[in-house]
């Protein structure tokens, strides 16, 4: 019966293991309840110390251990009680057998547990951009209500003060999208809590749970680049993150049995700059059409600031969006075609030194729809063939033209960009005149003369075509500028965006 018993503990069947015990009804609960929470990738089971009397009962030891993964395990040491029925040996049921100590109603459970204080993302000048802050998650759970159409109605009022959007009708659609389970509407700062239009814990169905979440210290600090940088603080919160197995009584007391916790993670330094983000978040919104503008910092190719607008966001356009750069590369072409001699491999190697025709993985960066917990995601860079390129790429090409020699774009410090397809370095110096001339000519007398505030500008600019795509590639002081626009006349719209952009104040 003990070794029935110890299989079905293995198997992690509840139903199976109470069939053996004087109480099914409550050892189901509270075995199940204890599966569920413990989350073990596997259980193994040992008795020992069989002893039977002469009155029909015996005791015994149990020894059961817990996988639960990365190395991790628990061991919960017990005895018990059997006696022999007409039906067999039974179990006489105690919840202790789980766990010494262990009452009604009680169970174990493994958590995770994060080291204090969280690190903060920081800023190119070691300022907190991003630091892990107290969130409220409102939530609706229609099978909590008895009338869900006035509940989504009440919650939706509730909160239009602060989110206007999710009305009555997107919540619905939500709910409908997601079998209607337990849905998170909206998870809002305690700040943003004291502007709602009531309580929504009042709203029948709707609960409050508190929570934390990484957030930017200044609202005004939007940006795609939270994305990639909230997923690699995750990855590394992750990779720090203890776990703890717990008692828990049926009145929620909570009693420690083991576990292990380590060290803090450091703070994740950034080359955001705030001043620049700013600017570029203003200059985006000038054109209706899809725009996207990132700043690199010429010296080092860190990328300081992006931003795209939300006719960008629409169509999924962003910073690795490979695209056709029509006239833009031009000169470019021009000069790497006459210093090859006709020759393709060596085409290939003074484009890789211009820092195009390979491929970067930028940690911190990530294309849209990405989910968070990757620390990198490879982009793509310029490709002959197609005639493709990227924000990211470009800039590369602007920095080398500004350094004389390629680096790769860099956002994280400390987490070096994985270079694939061919090799940086200096650019050829025949190439290097050549472009310098062309974008010198440009910002001179051609379609970037019309600029003001940029003394000193250098430039590409070009489209593919009346509907674009548009560029703008511009070297001003020690910045590189790449914006990227889609749509009817872009080449003009880019050459505003820049135009804004020289105009905005951080």
């Amino acid at each position: 019966m003990l070794d029935s018993f110890a299989a079905a503990i293995t198997k992690q069947d509840a139903a199976a293991a109470a069939s053996l015990t004087s109480a099914q009804g409550a050892a189901v609960t509270q075995i199940g309840d204890t599966f569920d929470s413990i989350r073990a990738a596997a259980v193994s089971v040992k008795a020992g110390h069989l002893v039977e009397y002469s009155d029909d009962t015996a005791t015994f030891d149990l020894s059961t251990t817990y996988d639960l993964g990365r190395g991790r395990t628990f061991i919960s040491d017990t005895s018990g009680r059997a006696r022999k029925l007409s039906s067999g040996w039974r179990i006489q049921w105690e919840p202790a057998l789980l766990a010494a100590g262990l009452t009604v109603g009680g169970r174990l459970a493994a958590v995770r547990t994060d080291a204090t204080p969280a690190p903060a993302l920081l800023d190119r000048f070691g300022r907190p951009w991003m630091t892990l802050q107290p969130v409220n998650d409102i939530i609706i759970d229609p099978a909590r209500t008895p009338d869900r159409r006035r509940s989504v109605g009440d919650l939706a009022r509730i909160i239009a003060p602060i989110a206007p959007f999710v009305t009555e009708r997107v919540i619905d659609a939500r709910l409908a999208a997601g079998g209607s389970k337990p849905l998170t509407v909206v998870s809002l700062r305690d700040a943003d809590m004291r502007t709602l239009a009531g309580d929504p814990n009042t709203v029948p169905g709707v609960s409050t749970r508190r929570g934390g979440a990484l957030l930017v210290t200044d609202r005004r600090i939007s940006s795609p680049l939270t994305l990639g940088a909230t997923g690699y603080w995750q990855a590394l919160r992750d990779a720090t993150a203890g776990w703890q197995v717990q008692m828990i009584d049926a009145d929620g007391t909570v009693r420690p049995l083991a576990g292990e916790q380590g060290p803090p993670a450091p703070n994740v330094p950034s080359t955001l700059d705030p001043g620049v983000q700013l600017r570029v978040n203003d200059s985006v919104v000038d054109v209706a059409q899809p725009a996207t503008l990132a700043v690199f910092d010429a010296t080092s190719g860190a990328l300081l600031a992006a931003a795209d607008n939300d006719a960008a966001t629409a169509v999924g356009m962003s910073l690795t969006t490979p695209d056709t750069p029509g006239s833009t590369l031009g000169p470019v072409l021009a000069a790497v075609n006459g210093a090859a001699g006709g020759s393709a491999s060596a085409a290939a190697t003074l484009l890789h030194q211009l820092g195009v025709g390979v491929d970067f993985a930028v940690p911190g960066v990530m294309p849209p729809q990405s989910r968070p917990g990757t620390a990198t995601v490879q982009t793509m860079a310029f490709d002959p063939a197609a005639q493709k390129v990227t924000a990211l790429s470009m800039g590369a090409l602007g920095v080398a033209m500004a350094r004389g020699s390629s680096v790769a774009p860099f956002f994280l410090p400390g987490l070096p960009t994985k270079v694939s397809g061919g090799a940086l370095g200096p650019v050829d110096r025949r190439i290097w005149d050549a472009v310098n001339a062309a974008m010198t000519a440009t910002a001179r007398t051609g379609d970037a003369s019309d600029l003001v505030g940029a003394p000193g500008l250098r430039a590409l600019v070009g489209t593919n075509g009346p509907m674009g795509p548009g560029w703008f590639v511009g070297i001003v002081g020690s910045q590189v500028v790449v914006i990227h626009c889609a749509g009817e006349r872009s080449g003009s719209a880019a050459l505003q965006v820049m135009q804004r952009f020289l105009r905005s104040v951080g």
